[in-house]
């Protein structure tokens, strides 16, 4: 095997900043007043924050020791399945950051905000011909908001039309947010279980589908990597009982280019501009869930909308049967203009980018079942699924597994998720990735599956060389300690 990328590198210790200041510390300068001061009074002051003294040397150094604690997409290989977690063109950066845009008041009047109005415009048109489904709400702050607004919207649909419907259909194979979201606007989720395949059969939708249930809720590709090969014959049972198909798109990283979604039977769909389209989430950033509709529900969407009128853009209310504002002011604009920034550097290589993820995933598919158990062994999309079956008998499991994935410098990959799969090892290596990169994490998953047979105390014990080792992650889960 190549040489390790973790190592036993010094690794500095760093107290809270309210340990390191010292009373009279300063690390900045107030420019010059040109008014006379005027002190508030005593009672109104109060006693003020109890911010830390410090000097500019103690804050560089407490945040770069900090960041020396962390691993990220900009570290290395970051292997989430279901998640996206690929590498960030910094040159989309380079655009947020145009003082133009950074520096826009969301307050400014329509004839001033001409520039960022457009951009909302074109990026809505852009994910509209990504998707095929014509009208785009940017406003959705993440998916999981995206998700609320989609299922708001299929709400007000029904209501329109003077139905009440108490029910929507959530596969077993959904992402773990959308029973939530379902739950909030008053539907209770009836869980639908896949196939022997890994996917949704029909004659099982066609059994508890009724003019009771609102719609479903389908990911697509699902959590197990899949692709629903029958989700246009689903979509067509919903739609015969008056419901309406909601698509998940957390993972439309694996066809975009490839498919139109409007043509599967898909009436609202979100979209992760953060995941998808390449813009730091995580730790790295806040999100955007837009979400893209048929045109039967465009009168829907929250307000207001962005319009073009005369050649010019406006922000326009003018929606009776909108189901309001859903988000303060536009959503986070930073991540629309990353993901504006990232359609337009791809184009018509967009469909690319979803080639090369299915193919980075089978790659690693391929090369490691045998090695690990692979409950599915069929072409997968963007990610795939092992077990922790074939090590079970050296009492290893997939926990001890992604432990020790640590300590050879890779991210571990999801673990336990999708919950229909036991002991769940859940890998996107997505397009970014170097073919070099993903063979030394399969050189590596190997490394470790030929410790469990030999060594497995190496795992059990695993991570010795990090910053901190095992949590309490029950206690963390039972006694959360929310108070900082």
């Amino acid at each position: 095997m190549k040489e390790l990328v973790g190592t036993t590198g010094l690794i500095f210790n760093e107290p809270l900043l309210w340990e390191k200041g010292a009373k009279g510390r300063i690390g900045f300068s107030l420019p010059r007043r040109d008014v006379d001061p005027c002190p508030l009074d005593d009672e109104l002051k109060g006693d003020g924050p109890d911010f830390p003294d410090l000097s500019e040397q103690d804050v560089v150094r407490h945040f770069t020791r900090l960041s020396q604690w962390n691993f990220g997409v900009d570290s290395g290989m970051y292997p989430l399945g279901s998640c996206t977690m690929k590498y960030n063109p910094k040159t989309n950066e380079r655009q947020a950051s145009l003082p133009g845009f950074a520096g826009a008041h969301p307050l400014l009047p329509a004839e001033l905000s001409q520039g960022v109005l457009k951009i909302m415009f074109d990026l809505e048109q852009y994910l509209a011909e990504i998707t095929g489904l014509p009208a785009v709400t940017l406003q959705p702050a993440a998916g999981s908001h995206g998700e609320l607004t989609g299922m708001m919207i299929i709400n007000a649909y029904h209501k329109a039309k003077g139905e009440t419907r108490s029910k929507v259909l959530i596969p077993d194979t959904a992402h773990g947010t959308n029973p939530a979201s379902a739950a909030l606007c008053g539907f209770k989720s009836i869980l639908v279980k896949s196939n022997d395949q890994g996917i949704l059969s029909p004659e099982t939708i066609s059994e508890v589908m009724d003019e009771d249930t609102a719609g479903i809720m389908v990911t697509n590709p699902n959590t197990l990597g899949l692709f629903e090969e029958n989700i246009k014959k689903v979509a067509d049972i919903v739609h015969s009982k008056g419901g309406l198909v909601y698509g998940d798109g957390a993972n439309m990283n694996a066809v975009m280019g490839i498919v139109n979604v409007k043509k599967l039977g898909v009436d609202v769909l979100h979209l992760n501009l953060h995941k998808t389209f390449s813009t730091p989430h995580g730790g790295g950033g806040p999100g955007s869930g837009p979400i893209c509709v048929t045109e039967e529900l465009e009168r829907f969407l929250p307000v207001p909308r962005v319009i073009e009128k005369d050649g010019k853009y406006e922000l326009s209310e003018d929606y009776p049967e909108s189901i309001g504002k859903i988000h303060a002011f536009y959503g986070n604009f930073g991540v629309k203009l990353k993901a504006y920034s990232y359609i337009l550097s791809m184009g018509a290589n967009l469909k690319k980018v979803s080639q090369l993820a299915v193919l980075s995933a089978n790659y690693i598919k391929e090369s490691l079942k045998g090695v690990f158990h692979l409950p599915y062994d069929k072409p997968c999309m963007h990610e795939c699924v092992f077990t922790d079956k074939n090590q079970e008998a050296n009492k290893v499991s997939t926990l001890d597994i992604a432990k020790r994935l640590m300590e050879y410098g890779f991210h571990p990959p999801t673990i336990y998720f999708p919950l229909v799969v036991h002991g769940a090892l859940m890998i996107e290596p997505t397009e970014t990735e170097s073919k070099e990169d993903i063979d030394h994490f399969i050189e590596t998953m190997k490394a470790i599956a030929d410790e469990a047979k030999k060594n497995p105390e190496l795992l059990l014990e695993a991570p010795k060389i990090s910053k901190v080792r095992r949590l309490d992650e029950i206690a963390a889960a039972r006694k959360p300690c929310l108070c900082g």
